[in-house]
């Protein structure tokens, strides 16, 4: 089945009770954060707590990760040592600014896949070369903290998030580029239905595999705005139907609802139809 990426919901590893939601909802994947959503005197418990979670799970299609501190706190390495055989799907890791980095997470991570965040100003300069390392580690997920890069940039970028729109265009390109998903950053202003409708429609303009979540809230309008419309499926399937004619067998472009297409949109059809099916399922 197609993986399913289009909304990952941050809980605080330290709230046992938004874990035992977590198991209820309907988000594609469940991150529990030991990093940004944990104070300090609470990050050892709540290590300990995101193992136990893991281990008991109950989360049933759920992709489960765990968010770990960096290895430059006091924390990072036992997190990494604990998280890398508790049976977490993927270990988020945090401030990766270049393919050294990716290495050496990637030497901890046990049987977990790699996901890695995109958050420094560094970062913005090295995005292909940290992407080639889906290669030879075993990365397969950019999440994009904005956050953290409008705090390093001293960037206000507003509902349309202008300063952050090369970055964004580049870092999805880095992703297609080696095979890798890539999910956007938060919205936080979490009672702004219309801002979060418009912020998750730039998204996927822009390519992206999902929005990261701080609210259960948001998940509806989240998988609705990433999954294929009604209007997408059916162009979708009537581009398969008009090259799958024993007639157009040797056609390399078709016309298909008064529009040019070509065998390259026949790959893209079939990844959306997929796509949808794997909606489908998990609605």
């Amino acid at each position: 089945m197609t993986d399913l990426r289009r909304s990952a919901l941050y809980l605080p590893a330290s709230n046992a009770r938004a874990i035992a939601k977590a198991r209820t909802l309907a988000c594609d994947v469940v991150i529990l954060d030991l990093e940004d959503a944990v104070a300090p005197e609470e990050k050892v418990a709540a290590r300990a707590a995101a193992v136990a979670a893991a281990r008991e799970g109950g989360f049933g299609e759920r992709t489960l990760v765990a968010r770990a501190n960096g290895l430059d706190t006091e924390w990072g390495e036992a997190d990494l040592v604990a998280l890398a055989g508790a049976g977490f799907a993927a270990i988020l890791v945090p401030k990766v600014t270049s393919p050294g980095d990716v290495a050496r997470y990637a030497a901890r991570v046990g049987d977990a896949a790699l996901w890695i965040m995109i958050e420094t100003c560094g970062s913005l300069f090295a995005l292909e070369p940290i992407a080639a390392m889906t290669a030879s580690t075993p990365l397969t997920t950019m999440v994009l903290g904005t956050n953290d890069l409008a705090k390093e940039m001293r960037a206000r970028p507003g509902t349309d998030r202008a300063p952050f729109l090369p970055f964004l265009s580049f870092a999805v390109a880095a992703a297609r580029a080696h095979g890798l998903a890539v999910i956007d950053g938060v919205y936080n202003a979490i009672d702004d239905a219309e801002g979060f409708a418009a912020a998750c429609a730039q998204s996927v303009a822009y390519g992206c595999d999902g929005r990261t979540l701080i609210h259960p809230g948001q998940i509806a309008a989240c998988n609705a705005a990433f999954s294929p419309d009604a209007d997408a499926l059916r162009q979708a399937e009537a581009i398969v139907a008009a090259f799958a004619a024993p007639e157009n067998a040797a056609k390399g472009a078709l016309r298909v609802g008064g529009a040019m297409v070509e065998r390259l949109h026949l790959d893209e059809a079939r990844r959306i139809i997929a796509f949808a099916e794997a909606c489908a399922a998990r609605a």
